[in-house]
């Protein structure tokens, strides 16, 4: 997934309101929107070099957006809205050695009343979670914090194996040069409950890192998942 606008340079002063962040741009400060809705532990340290896109759009009220934070040198990418258009990107050109033969994808795939999943790829559902928490900066983790919404979905992908479906959990780990991924069972024990559950039910969990620039971001290699 390429950035349509070049990537602006900055360093980090605060982020509050859960959408706002001030960023400090050649000795000015601008406000940019921050498409996160995490806790993004362990990101927001004052000083911490960001990347920003800026969009000429009148509707927005925001001008800028917050994409990427560089962080125990590592480059995090954080704007979650981007997260399934790095996966979209990496199934049609067969990036991920689970999905490279699949014929079909659908997008936003409703499942049932009140659940989505985020592809149907022939008899595949495939959920992504954007994975940006790194406490050690050896391991990457899921979640930052607790996740209610994680677990639901966990509870209908082994639902959806009953109807026939083969369904995917895959961590997006938008964390440059990582090779290792966990679920963060200290910040949320029923997440990591229900992932045991899911795995044993037979749910697949597969983790992938990102390479990321300031052109562009896309899935790059497989990385290792040692709950187990």
């Amino acid at each position: 997934m390429k950035f349509t606008n070049s990537l602006i340079k900055g360093k980090l002063i605060r982020r509050y309101k859960r959408f706002f962040t001030d960023i400090e741009v050649n000795n000015n400060i601008v406000t940019a929107h921050c498409p996160n809705t995490g806790s993004m532990k362990g990101l927001l340290n004052e000083g911490n070099k960001v990347w920003i896109t800026e969009h000429n759009n009148p509707n927005r009220k925001l001008k800028f957006t917050l994409e990427m934070i560089k962080v125990s040198k590592r480059i995090v990418g954080v704007n979650t809205h981007r997260a399934n258009r790095i996966v979209e990107h990496a199934l049609n050109n067969k990036l991920i050695n689970e999905f490279k033969f699949v014929k079909s994808i659908k997008a936003e795939f409703k499942y049932s009343q009140d659940t989505r999943f985020d592809f149907l790829c022939d008899n595949k559902i495939l959920e992504v979670k954007n994975v940006t928490l790194l406490r050690d900066n050896k391991v990457a983790e899921f979640p930052d914090a607790v996740t209610s919404r994680g677990s639901k979905h966990l509870k209908m992908l082994i639902n959806s194996i009953k109807k026939g479906y083969k369904p995917y959990v895959l961590f997006l780990t938008q964390i440059q040069n990582i090779n290792e991924f966990k679920i963060a069972k200290d910040i949320d024990v029923n997440y990591y409950k229900d992932y045991v559950e899911a795995k044993k039910a037979g749910v697949n969990f597969i983790a992938y890192r990102c390479y990321l620039s300031s052109k562009e971001i896309k899935i790059e290699k497989k990385i290792k998942i040692i709950n187990d």
